[in-house]
């Protein structure tokens, strides 16, 4: 009717940090969804900031989880997700363990989602004794696993103490045997479309293939998505998801890994047409 207010037909989107991130470093992407979709209601879920992303991942799926389910239950028509690095992860998290959510999009923004084995600025300033070698003697330990980081450290090296000690991707990756795989892999195929993002000049995510599921081999050469084995088993619903036509991958080049999230050009490359 005449003098309506212009109303979003977009779903609302929730957006996930990552690590050392705040909710305060995503304006420019806010403003981004507003511009291209009006209305659009978008929140940056404000938690584990800072040093307080180091905490535990099942412990920020758990806080994440909690913050976004009344968000969800108030969006009659579903929500999408961003999760930007590290919070790519947190949001696996919580789609494998969440039986009734209702995300239509999940768009992992350069997420280390087959894990993380680099020599990152990152790593010299958490750990400056340690190199991407000898990280597994503390990663691989009850105490290195209360550290997010080593949540997902993925030393292809040492792939025996990664399955049996990564409490969390390991888990989620049913890597390792997880009795709750099948009730995780039906929940997680809930999504309508995943989309992975990622570039060869991320600089953070090691291998920068790992924000697309590929990884490395024990000789450090990366294996595609494709041929890895938790693709061809299966075993969370990645071939499933590519045979309904819901996986999107978006490779851009000349992203550095702070400035996914503030980059007009991969918005409206990677992101756009998946809010709607």
């Amino acid at each position: 009717q005449k003098g309506a207010k212009h109303v979003s037909t977009t779903l609302p989107v929730i957006i996930v940090h990552g690590l050392f991130d705040s909710s305060g470093d995503f304006k420019n992407l806010q403003r981004f969804i507003n511009e291209s979709h009006p209305g659009t209601n978008v929140t940056v879920i404000d938690l584990f900031d800072r040093s307080a992303s180091l905490q535990p991942m099942w412990k920020q799926v758990e806080g994440f989880k909690a913050a976004i389910y009344p968000i969800m239950q108030n969006a009659a028509d579903g929500v999408h997700f961003i999760c930007y690095s590290q919070g790519g992860l947190v949001c696996r998290g919580i789609l494998s363990t969440l039986s009734d959510h209702n995300v239509e999009s999940f768009i992992s923004l350069s997420s280390p989602q087959a894990g993380q084995y680099g020599d990152t600025d990152y790593l010299r300033y958490l750990f400056p004794q340690f190199v991407k070698s000898n990280l597994y003697h503390l990663c691989y330990t009850s105490i290195g696993q209360r550290i997010s980081i080593c949540n997902y450290w993925n030393d292809p090296h040492h792939r025996d103490l990664y399955v049996n000690s990564s409490d969390y991707l390991a888990l989620l990756n049913s890597e390792r045997s997880n009795p709750n795989s099948t009730e995780w892999k039906k929940n997680f195929l809930k999504i309508k479309k995943l989309v992975l993002i990622g570039g060869p000049d991320d600089g953070v995510i090691t291998p920068w293939q790992s924000s697309q599921f590929g990884f490395y081999d024990d000789n450090e050469t990366v294996v595609e998505m494709q041929h890895q084995d938790i693709y061809l088993r299966d075993v969370f619903g990645l071939k499933t998801l590519a045979a309904r036509g819901d996986l999107i991958i978006c490779s851009v080049p000349g992203v550095e890994h702070v400035f996914w999230h503030s980059n007009e050009t991969v918005f409206h490359m990677c992101m756009e047409k998946w809010l709607v």
